[in-house]
């Protein structure tokens, strides 16, 4: 299922690129990507809390991007590159929300598909 659903998500992000293409702000690829994923009924949240917990400590204030289907993390960047901080970030992401499934889309990427790295647990 994370296969097909992560296919559709690649799916409406390469449309939202193609028309938008690269150097905006991470802001507006994400309203982009919300009425892209309105279009094609895909179900999301956005910008979605979630607690951290700290020896049985609850932190508030992380947010998430965006949650699909309630199952895979978006991670959105607009960035030169995708580093390993963004990757353990998104890690730390998947951990405290406890799912196993995250995409980082670097809209600033040429060609889009350059810029996505699937992350798992």
């Amino acid at each position: 299922m994370a296969d097909i659903l992560t296919r559709e998500i690649i799916g409406a992000a390469i449309e939202v690129h193609r028309h938008l293409g690269p150097g905006l702000l991470e802001s507006i690829y994400e309203a982009a990507l919300c009425h892209e994923f309105k279009l094609r009924s895909i179900k999301y949240e956005k910008q979605k809390h979630i607690d951290i917990i700290y020896k049985r400590a609850r932190i508030k204030g992380q947010r998430l991007d965006l949650v699909i289907e309630n199952s895979v993390i978006l991670e959105l960047k607009a960035a030169t590159r995708i580093t390993p901080l963004f990757i353990a970030q998104t890690l730390s992401y998947l951990k405290a929300a406890n799912l196993g499934t995250a995409l980082i889309i670097n809209f600033n990427a040429r060609i889009l598909t350059e810029g996505i790295k699937r992350v798992s647990l």
